[in-house]
């Protein structure tokens, strides 16, 4: 892997998140006031614990509800619901010089033909990224997109399969072969979302056999760790080390986690110790570590830090500067979500540091589920609300004292 330009340290107090100008710039008045409208109604907590279910009913019923839905939540969490129809969005991004991962919503409907129409449009979404390098930085792909749950699960149970279970699972690393394979001819990096504990190991073993034959140059494949865990920082020094040994680089998304509610219940149910951090101070403190570790080890090492949490980011663009990183390194990338965090993302591309956000695309009944797990699941998302409010206030009174 090529060495970028080193640059002198710098501190991380240069970096502004607060100006809301650079943050809602690609927000017409209108649009910035459907955000404020937006964020007041999710901000409510029975919104958010009733209308998932309202929502998913109304589409069930064929109620008249689609069009609502594709003008408020969708158009602004969303991409679109084809990859062409994300374009304007990418472009709109692009201008702004943050970039595109084009995060398809669709999950495998649990028959062969269906993990295989996944594969498919992810190989679609690698070759648009490879069309447009500086505008689309990474792909992904969701491991259930293209396998059944039971069947992950019974592999990191260790149980033995039948017959027909292993030849189902040679299909499955057949996708994800075929996958991670187009990707590093494209050279795309390709990033394979995590999952609940009782599917990941099987996961993570995927991931690191990839990552070993095909990030022999660069990271091309990245495997995406969960710090809510309390046992990933020392995963992550453990495949350090046999990626060290084995010489090939390390790729890895570095995220909070996504299903924390259901971990703690499926734990509780099971009657074993929850894989889960006791509280989130403990989190914020394993992916802080996370940070620093991968950064001092920056030379085997390329991450893609998906955080929305103004603290850790300062503390990333901090250890760039001590340790003489380009903002532009091409070895560490920052991410956020479509919609959210936008004071983070703007500010972030504007100073000159690499940032994507991820944008689903989908029909409204594929992205719905996805749109509900975000919010009841993320809760380092779900609690910005807020945040995110006072914020686009901000900017609407900076805009009506601008036209006095």
């Amino acid at each position: 892997m090529s060495n970028p330009k080193r640059q002198p340290e710098a501190p991380a107090a240069q970096l502004d998140l607060t100006n809301t100008a650079i943050a809602f710039a690609s927000l017409s008045d209108e649009q910035l006031k459907q955000a404020i409208f937006l964020f007041k109604v999710i901000g409510n907590p029975l919104v958010v614990k009733l209308g998932p279910t309202f929502a998913d009913l109304s589409l069930k019923l064929r109620l008249p509800i689609q069009g609502l839905i594709k003008k408020t939540i969708f158009s602004h969490f969303c991409g679109g619901e084809t990859i062409p129809d994300c374009l304007p969005r990418i472009e709109k991004l692009g201008s702004k010089s943050v970039g595109t991962i084009l995060d398809f919503a669709r999950e495998g409907g649990g028959q062969d033909a269906d993990f295989d129409l996944v594969t498919q449009e992810i190989i679609r979404t690698i070759d648009m990224a490879a069309q447009h390098r500086s505008l689309i930085p990474f792909a992904v792909f969701k491991p259930t997109g293209v396998a059944t749950l039971d069947l992950l699960a019974k592999l990191d149970r260790g149980e033995q399969l039948s017959a027909d279970e292993q030849a189902a699972f040679e299909r499955v690393k057949g996708r994800f072969e075929a996958i991670c394979q187009h990707a590093a001819k494209k050279r795309v990096r390709i990033m394979i979302d995590a999952e609940e504990t009782w599917i990941q190991k099987t996961v993570d073993a995927l991931a690191m056999d990839l990552m070993a034959r095909l990030n022999k140059e660069q990271a091309i494949v990245f495997n995406t760790v969960q710090l809510y865990r309390h046992d990933r920082l020392e995963f992550i020094k453990a495949c350090h080390q046999t990626a060290k040994e084995n010489g090939f680089y390390l790729g890895l998304k570095l995220v909070r986690g996504a299903y924390l509610e259901k971990e703690n219940n499926v734990a509780a149910r099971e009657g074993r110790p929850s894989p889960i951090n006791p509280s989130k101070e403990a989190t914020d403190r394993e992916y802080n570590e996370a940070l620093k570790f991968c950064v001092a080890h920056v030379d085997r090492i390329a991450i893609c830090a998906g955080t929305h949490n103004e603290d850790s980011v300062r503390l990333l663009v901090e250890l760039m500067a001590q340790h003489h990183l380009a903002p532009n390194d091409e070895r560490i990338h920052f991410a956020q979500l479509l919609g959210m965090s936008d004071h983070i993302s703007f500010n972030l591309a504007a100073a000159g540091y690499l940032v994507a956000k991820y944008v689903p695309y989908g029909t409204v009944s594929e992205l719905l589920p996805y749109l509900t797990r975000r919010a009841q699941e993320n809760s380092s998302v779900l609690g910005q609300s807020s945040r995110e409010l006072d914020l686009l206030n901000r900017e609407y009174a900076r805009r009506k004292a601008a036209k006095k």
